[in-house]
């Protein structure tokens, strides 16, 4: 299969006016980019547009963040502070901000955006909606009819016990805002509620948050289609594009592997495509939009979308043409973009392990060279300040002539990396 793509749809004010010029970093005249959220996808994020002449600005909740270390300026605040959020885009002056993570004061965003102070990518409202299960998944079902799993929310634990038992079990749980599978429990029966409700609690945001819960969906295999919404040069309007399906494997709710790509029908594929497309449609706005999706048969399930690159995207730093993040700076800065694969390819993460202990800050890697030395794999180490057991610290990624050996090359390689203190 290759990539395909919708017909253009109207012009989105929101999307940026294609350039011939970028300004030069470190003067007046620089194409400033503010990235909220620093970690391995902003990171990647950040080395594409400087390889575009684009100033970077990396701002974290943390010191010494992936995106940290390469960007041209950093900040570190409590990006839930509206204020402090305000505060350092009124001094860097950014024309563009794209909220790599989930936990930002989205209202802060809204007026920004609204004031003209810089455009946020793809859409503050975009942006608002994602970060909330609640909001996404009242778009994606209620309003554009999209096919979902059930599901039903809950404000405290005797909410969860009723919503439950309308829902049925087996179920899950998971909070409406929290992110990377935390605070995410499977229930089989009315003895689960209480744990699945503290846990819930432990894993969000906010304190006191809304849970989802959504009955199983009995599917063969589940998807990120990655989405591309870009500035049509031929046109000057929106377009979509759309990369290979990307099939990936879960642990904890977090991705532990990737592949691309993805075997599927051709029916099972456009309906994917037609489900990916109404959705990041109904967001609008520009950019890589990581839509994950449930398959059985020719039927497709919404589950979620990341209005930004997706972590089981690093696969197509080798897979693809241009990665997922080079594709992002792109669509950002109104220039064309091509989903085009490459080859088969693969990606599997390095975790930090059991080597070392929880927060133990400075941490080496041993193996590099031997998982170098796996045929056509390559190596990211994100370079984070301090590691714990689960925390993704690097990932391995490989090509191959088809899915198969690519996935074992990958994992091969990650298995020759540890974490040492």
């Amino acid at each position: 299969m290759t990539s395909a793509h919708d017909p253009v749809a109207p012009h989105d004010p929101l999307a940026p006016p294609t350039t011939d010029r970028f300004g030069t970093p470190g003067t007046p005249q620089a194409t400033r980019v503010m990235l909220l959220g620093s970690g391995e996808l902003g990171k990647e994020v950040t080395i594409a547009l400087q390889r575009l002449g684009v100033e970077v600005i990396a701002v974290d909740r943390y010191d010494a963040a992936p995106a940290h270390q390469v960007a041209h300026r950093s900040h570190t605040i409590d990006m839930t502070n509206g204020d402090e959020v305000r505060r350092v885009v009124e001094l860097e002056k950014p024309q563009v901000i794209l909220p790599e993570i989930e936990a930002i004061a989205t209202a802060a965003l809204a007026e920004i955006e609204a004031e003209g102070l810089a455009r946020v990518v793809p859409t503050a409202r975009a942006v608002q909606l994602t970060m909330d299960r609640e909001g996404i998944r009242r778009l994606a079902a209620e309003e554009l009819g999209l096919p979902t799993s059930r599901y039903a929310f809950a404000s405290s634990l005797e909410e969860l016990r009723e919503a439950c038992e309308a829902i049925g079990y087996p179920c899950l749980v998971k909070p409406t805002m929290s992110s990377s599978g935390k605070g995410q429990s499977s229930l089989h029966g009315p003895g689960d509620v209480e744990t699945a409700w503290n846990y819930a609690q432990s894993g969000a945001r906010v304190a006191g948050a809304r849970v989802i819960v959504e009955s199983f969906v009995d599917f063969e295999y589940e998807i990120t289609l990655l989405t591309v919404r870009s500035v049509d040069p031929d046109t000057g309007k929106i377009r979509t594009d759309f990369c290979e399906p990307i099939g990936h494997t879960q642990e904890r709710g977090d991705y532990v592997e990737s592949w691309q790509p993805q075997p599927m029908t051709q029916d099972a594929y456009d309906s994917a495509r037609s489900v990916a497309a109404r959705i990041t449609g109904a967001l609008g706005g520009v950019g890589v939009f990581g839509v994950e999706l449930f398959v059985k048969g020719v039927d497709v399930y919404f589950s979620e979308v990341s209005p930004r690159p997706h972590d089981t995207g690093l696969v197509t730093l080798r897979s693809q043409v241009l990665s997922e993040f080079e594709m992002h700076a792109r669509a950002v800065l109104g220039l064309p973009v091509v989903t085009t694969m490459a080859s088969p390819g693969a990606s599997a993460v390095v975790y930090g392990g059991t080597d070392v202990e929880d927060g133990a800050e400075g941490v080496g890697f041993t193996g590099v060279a031997a998982a170098l030395a796996v045929p056509e794999a390559d190596v990211r180490l994100f370079g984070k300040p301090s590691a714990t057991e689960f925390r993704r610290m690097g990932v391995a990624v490989a090509t191959a002539e088809d899915v198969e050996a690519a996935r074992e090359r990958a994992r091969l390689a990650a298995a020759h990396i540890s974490v040492v203190p």
